[in-house]
């Protein structure tokens, strides 16, 4: 079924005779393949282009072509996005930016010309947003354009309300309020987009380790049922490091002690949904999404 070529370092330009012809620069997560079975479903060829190291290995089967790059390989993408004709590429996955710190790194990865260019020219610090503005400004520069995931999967972005039959105590709606506040916060100084509280306490914030890593620490210090929220940035670029739960979330809670996940409602991707709701269920976890101005309201939200 996969138009895949035998040799993944090159792309050709196989693909549906209708539909977009869709680039796909691919991290890591189940987001990918998502999103390509997604935009699949709608008639659109998709090209992979992923990460090395991060892309889910499953994504080969599910692009029309595909190939691989790594961090410091920026120029090496846009010749392959240009090469498959793409001119519209959308980004999915996570960037594990703590590969930036390993040591030696970019002696071991090599940067090419364009990859430099766009670290003189547009990498002013290491901060999420600043990282992948830079991307995107270098790929303008030929003429490919990065859009949001959800113009193609808008059924991906999750709904108002309660998703699961358990619902926060008003001790656990006092978290998510004060947690909203601060994670709020940190998503303004670009840090991260999930705290977890307990308590009217913020146990853990999420920083460059990521949501996961977070949510870990935080049951190492917290054995209590804490409540994790995570939101969008009141700066979100809708084309990247959109607030992404899936099982892996719900997974990670449940082994660290987590009973509440407090999301932001039309600006969280919610992945393989009704999988997530059932173990959510099955582990006893509330799941709520909720609106920024519901956040005043005393100890509910409209259903």
């Amino acid at each position: 079924m996969s138009n895949t070529p035998s040799n993944p370092s090159t792309l050709s330009l196989a693909g549906h005779s209708s539909g977009q012809r869709i680039g796909l620069l691919a991290g890591a997560g189940r987001f990918p393949i998502v999103f390509a079975e997604a935009a699949r479903r709608e008639g659109h060829s998709v090209h992979g282009v992923g990460v090395e190291g991060l892309f889910p290995e499953e994504l080969r089967e599910l692009c029309d072509t595909f190939a691989t790059t790594t961090l410091s390989k920026i120029g090496r993408a846009i010749r392959l996005f240009r090469r498959a004709k793409i001119d519209h590429v959308v980004m999915a996955g996570k960037i594990e930016k703590v590969a930036l710190f390993q040591k030696w790194l970019w002696v071991k990865l090599v940067p090419d010309w364009r990859t430099l260019h766009m670290m003189l020219r547009f990498w002013s610090d290491k901060k999420d947003d600043t990282l992948l503005l830079a991307v995107i400004r270098e790929f303008e520069r030929d003429n490919i354009h990065f859009e949001s995931a959800l113009k193609y999967c808008p059924e991906l972005l999750v709904k108002h309300g309660f998703l699961t039959r358990r619902k926060p105590t008003p001790a656990q709606w006092t978290d998510i309020r004060f947690g909203w506040e601060m994670a709020k916060e940190m998503g303004r100084l670009d840090i991260g987009q999930s705290v977890v509280v307990h308590d009217s306490a913020v146990i853990a914030v999420e920083a460059i380790e990521g949501t996961d890593q977070s949510i870990r620490r935080a049951g190492e210090l917290c054995r209590r049922g804490f409540t994790v929220v995570k939101v969008a940035k009141p700066q979100q670029d809708l084309r990247f490091d959109m607030p992404t739960i899936g099982l892996k979330t719900i997974q990670t809670m449940h082994e660290a002690g987590g009973r509440v996940l407090a999301i932001e409602s039309g600006m969280t991707i919610f992945l393989d949904q009704q999988e997530v709701i059932d173990l959510a269920d099955n582990l006893g976890i509330a799941i709520v999404a909720v609106k920024a101005e519901e956040m005043s309201l005393p100890l509910r939200i409209a259903g």
